[in-house]
């Protein structure tokens, strides 16, 4: 499998906005794990959707990481599964902090989607980007 060699370096705000998505990634393999092994340790009657529910966090996590994987490499077409993710986590993150009354879980997930949103589309991310096609 031969590389692409990139023309173009990556901008510090696209550098940024991976960070903040790879952090994302590793929140969603820690909840996975934790509700894993509180399903493996406790006596529940819903141990069945327990195991669905990390199984879930798991596939967003790796979601998350291929979204982090193609930016890096400056692919287009990586920025709008992870602006879609972003966009998804913001009325949950909403529920959580302010009708749930978790705001500790909230406001965390709240304010990385929305960093990671702007980040996105700042000026040097777009320039390398959005590049019509054939160029």
């Amino acid at each position: 499998m031969s590389e692409e060699p990139s023309d173009t370096a990556q901008p510090r705000p696209l550098v940024l906005a991976c960070g903040v998505v790879g952090l994302q990634a590793l929140a969603l393999v820690g909840a996975a794990g934790v509700v894993l092994v509180k399903a493996a340790t406790q006596k529940s009657t819903h141990l069945a959707g327990a195991v669905l529910l990390g199984a879930i966090a798991l596939a967003g996590a790796a979601a998350l990481a291929l979204c982090v994987r193609g930016l890096l490499r400056l692919r287009p077409a990586a920025r709008t599964p992870c602006v879609v993710i972003e966009l998804l986590a913001l009325p949950v993150s909403y529920s959580l902090a302010f009708q749930a009354n978790r705001v500790g879980y909230g406001a965390p997930i709240l304010l990385s989607a929305l960093a990671v949103i702007y980040l996105l589309f700042t000026p040097p991310v777009r320039e390398v980007l959005d590049r019509r096609i054939g160029d």
